[in-house]
C-alpha cells in the first residue's frame, strides 16, 4: 500500500499578502501525512529588482533572466522568501527544511534552448532525485522548494513553480500516492474571470481545449494547467486548483482536473 504525500504550490499574490499567506500556512502546518511546498516570489522579486534599478523584464508573462536578474531571484526566492517560510511554519511546530534544486541535487535541469526569445538563465526541468526527498520526508521534514533549480555544473537557474510542482509530485508517484494542489488567489478556474463564483468544478483535457478555444483559459492559466495535465498523465492521482480553502477536507469549491 502507497501512502498518501500530499505537495502544494503557492501562488505569488498569496505570499505578497501576509494575512492571506498566514492563513495558508496555518492550513499546510496542519494537513496530516507527509507533504511538501513549492513556492516562487516573482512579485516581490519584480519589487526588489525596481528598487535596484534594474528594469523587470517579461515576455508572454515569463520573466527575461539575465545575469542580474538571477541574482536578485536567487536572493529573493532561496532567501527572503524561502526562510521566511521556512520560520513561520517551525512556529506552527511544523519541521520544514527549505530547498532549491541544487540541494541535495533534488533537482536537475538545462538552460532553456534559444528559439524565438532568449529567456537567459531560465531552466526546464530535467530530473527529480526522489530518493533525497524521500529521505528527508522519512526523516520528518517537510521540504520547502523555492523556484530555483541547477544544471549539476555549478549554474543555478531560475524556473516555474508550477513546473518544480508538477515535476516533483510526477517524481514522488513512483513511492507515494500523489496529489497535487495549486493555491492560489481564486477559487478555481473561472468561466468569467470577472465572477469570483463561476468555479469551474471539474475539467478534463476535452473541455480545457474547448475552453482554451473560447478564449475562457487563457494567459498565465495556459502553461498551469498545461502542468496539471502532464502530471495526471504520468501517474499523479489527484491535482486540484483552488485558493487556501482548498486545504480543508470540507472544502467544495475549487477545481479538479481529470484526464477523462
Amino acid at each position: 500500500m502507497q501512502f498518501e504525500l500530499s505537495i502544494v504550490k503557492i501562488g505569488g499574490n498569496v505570499i505578497g499578502d501576509k494575512e492571506q499567506l498566514s492563513s495558508f500556512l496555518d492550513r499546510f502546518a496542519q494537513l496530516m501525512g507527509p507533504k511538501i511546498l513549492v513556492h516562487g516570489g516573482g512579485n516581490k522579486a519584480t519589487q526588489v529588482l525596481k528598487k535596484m534599478g534594474i528594469p523587470p523584464k517579461m515576455e508572454g508573462g515569463r520573466r527575461i533572466t539575465d545575469r542580474e536578474t538571477l541574482e536578485v531571484v536567487t536572493m529573493v526566492y532561496g532567501g527572503l522568501t524561502n526562510k521566511t517560510i521556512v520560520a513561520q511554519l517551525q512556529a506552527r511546530r511544523c519541521n520544514a527544511i527549505g530547498l532549491s534544486g541544487a540541494d541535495a541535487n533534488a533537482i536537475r535541469a538545462h538552460k532553456r534552448p534559444v528559439k524565438d526569445i532568449d529567456y537567459g538563465f531560465a531552466g526546464d526541468v530535467d530530473e527529480v532525485d526522489e530518493k533525497s526527498i524521500s529521505h528527508l520526508l522519512v526523516s520528518g521534514f517537510v521540504p520547502v522548494f523555492c523556484a530555483l533549480t541547477h544544471n549539476g555544473e555549478g549554474q543555478l537557474l531560475n524556473t516555474n513553480a508550477d513546473t518544480i510542482a508538477s515535476e516533483i509530485a510526477i517524481a514522488m508517484s513512483s513511492k507515494y500516492k500523489t496529489t497535487l494542489y495549486y493555491c492560489f488567489e481564486k477559487k478555481g478556474v473561472l468561466l468569467d474571470r470577472n465572477d469570483d463564483q463561476s468555479v469551474i468544478k471539474t475539467i478534463n483535457r476535452s473541455t480545457y481545449m474547448d475552453l482554451r478555444e473560447k478564449g475562457i483559459i487563457s494567459d498565465g492559466m495556459l502553461p498551469k494547467l498545461e502542468n496539471c495535465f502532464h502530471a495526471l498523465q504520468k501517474n499523479v492521482h489527484k491535482v486540484c486548483i483552488g485558493d487556501i480553502s482548498l486545504l480543508e477536507s470540507e472544502a467544495e469549491l475549487f477545481t479538479s482536473l481529470k484526464l477523462y
